[in-house]
């Protein structure tokens, strides 16, 4: 039976230090973002026409949000459970009258929710610079609460596995932002020669972007089906390997 008291107090006291970190969580990341539409949207987007009918300008928000959906949910998640193992209140927790599943849930569901907020308001933000249509607002909200969820797994896994804090960053910045950038994120892939066509489709980033740039503009480099199952694969991925940990004890008990 889940500890209900446990993983409000957890998720308060995730969401309160968001709060106390508000440059760095919230501020920061939009004013990367507004950047990002300066230069690639006004800057660069006057010089390309649209793509899928879409002018450029609108064309990159989903691609932007996601950016900023994968590497804050996975900063989030992973800093939550490495700051208490780095200053060894992670014993106290793990001694606690609180599962395995009260600690996931409190300290991911506080790390997906603070990349939602973040992803609505660059979505806000976006609206400031580029007029902005969504077809399927549902939708679009779906893909991100299971973007924030997944990732949010992701990054407590992370968290887990790190022994110093260098290595919280090492997978985002070596791995999930190069794949991001290359996962059509600015472009569609479509637009690529064959060969790097083919390339693209074995980056799971493509996916993940392609569904959410459905649900604003109705058009996508894969089909909305194909997205789904990809991110519904994904999250199971991290439910398992969130299961063995807790499971062998790795890094937690030692």
């Amino acid at each position: 039976m889940m500890n209900f008291n446990a993983i409000r107090s957890i998720y308060i006291f995730e969401m309160a230090r968001a709060g106390r970190t508000l440059l760095q969580s919230i501020i920061s990341p939009v004013i990367s973002t507004s950047l990002y539409f300066v230069v690639f949207g006004a800057a660069i987007g006057s010089r390309i026409q649209e793509i899928d009918g879409v002018a450029y300008g609108a064309f990159i928000v989903p691609g932007l949000i996601m950016l900023s959906l994968l590497t804050q949910s996975i900063a989030n998640a992973s800093f939550g459970i490495y700051f208490p193992r780095f200053v060894g209140t992670i014993y106290e927790l793990l001694s606690a009258p609180v599962s395995y599943v009260d600690l996931t849930i409190a300290y991911v569901g506080a790390a997906a929710s603070k990349s939602i907020i973040l992803g609505l308001i660059i979505l806000a933000t976006a609206a400031v610079f580029v007029p902005l249509e969504i077809l399927h607002p549902f939708w679009m909200l779906g893909f991100l609460v299971l973007t924030a969820v997944t990732f949010s797994l992701l990054g407590f896994i992370i968290g887990i596995w790190a022994d110093g804090f260098e290595k919280l960053q090492l997978i985002p910045l070596l791995i999930i932002t190069p794949l991001t950038f290359l996962g059509g994120s600015f472009y569609s892939i479509t637009m690529l020669p064959p060969v790097w066509q083919t390339i693209s489709y074995f980056n799971p980033v493509v996916y993940l972007v392609s569904g959410f740039r459905w649900s604003f503009y109705g058009a996508a480099d894969v089909s909305i089906g194909v997205s789904l199952l990809a991110i519904l694969g994904f999250l199971a991925i991290c439910l398992a390997v969130i299961a063995w940990i807790f499971k062998t004890g790795y890094r937690l008990k030692n």
